[in-house]
């Protein structure tokens, strides 16, 4: 009951549903720990509570008991930052979604808008189609698992983009190509820590670092996100390289009901080692989990028009 109770009661908690379906085993390990304790406590009260060996083996069993404890409870509190995260993603992503964005990439000496409509399905499947400006419009794009292709009009090619331009400039923007298709995962490609909560813009926030699996494809050391305590929503998002340098900060902002959810519907990336230099990208309309006509994820359809 006492497990339950600080459950419950406990603010940093996102879900008490999802905390029991993760942890039942934990749960269960924990108090069988302690059922245990006491029943060896029970049978050597029964034995010479003087001798030394009994003092030696109480001395073992809590120390035990404490080490256990504090693992299980570690346990707890990683599965509870990595929900928080998943919770966040899939706020963003949903099943399916369908798209138009504004995108203006913002120069000390020049400004640049564009227009995309964009289709996503699960974590394995994204189309981008440009709209505007004229001279873009019928560019697109195509990812499916790990592979991406351009289809470039204006020399009636399709190029396949390789895992090392993943991380390239996506149009000119601050934005990389894996941005925007996300082939690298803040949910499975990183472990996460809680660090704990804090205010942000106004709004009461879960403050998470995360930190790349060993075999992760990723470019980044180190990513520090603000997600809103309340409804999962995204706030901020710090990028730091091996070295320890904050190289890029990711604003969420204008947050509203769209879609059938509530989410920020503008992103400010901020290039933090060139000045002036950032990319605003407008959500003006979105719709999520409904079903996508299996022939927008092909090849075929780089090539059309509309």
């Amino acid at each position: 009951m006492w497990l339950r109770a600080w459950v419950q009661n406990d603010p940093d908690s996102p879900s008490r549903d999802h905390f029991y379906s993760k942890c039942h085993l934990k749960t269960f390990s924990l108090l069988f720990g302690v059922k245990t304790f006491f029943s060896l406590f029970g049978w050597m009260n029964k034995c010479n509570s003087t001798s030394e060996s009994y003092h030696n083996m109480m001395n073992r069993i809590i120390g035990f008991l404490f080490l256990f404890a504090v693992s299980v409870l570690s346990g707890f509190a990683q599965e509870s930052a990595r929900s928080i995260v998943k919770k966040s993603d899939d706020l963003m992503r949903g099943e399916t979604q369908v798209g138009t964005y504004t995108m203006t990439v913002i120069r000390p000496e020049w400004q640049r808008k564009m227009k995309f409509k964009f289709w996503s399905k699960g974590t394995e499947k994204a189309f981008i189609r440009m709209l505007e400006p004229a001279k873009e419009r019928g560019v697109t794009f195509l990812k499916l698992g790990n592979e991406m292709w351009n289809y470039i009009p204006k020399i009636n090619r399709v190029i396949k983009i390789p895992p090392s331009m993943m991380l390239q400039s996506w149009m000119g923007s601050d934005f990389t190509n894996d941005d925007l298709v996300k082939e690298s995962s803040i949910v499975e490609d990183y472990n996460h820590k809680l660090l704990g909560r804090e205010k942000l813009a106004g709004f009461d926030a879960y403050k998470i670092e995360l930190r790349p699996k060993p075999k992760a494809a990723v470019v980044w050391d180190k990513i520090i996100e603000w997600i809103r305590v309340e409804d999962s929503v995204p706030l901020k998002a710090e990028y730091y390289n091996e070295r320890g340098e904050r190289i890029r900060t990711l604003l969420f902002s204008d947050i509203e009901k769209m879609g059938g959810r509530t989410i920020p519907t503008k992103y400010e990336l901020i290039e933090e080692k060139k000045t002036g230099h950032k990319t605003v990208m407008i959500l003006e309309d979105v719709i999520f989990d409904e079903p996508i006509r299996p022939f927008v994820f092909t090849k075929q359809n780089l090539r059309r028009t509309r």
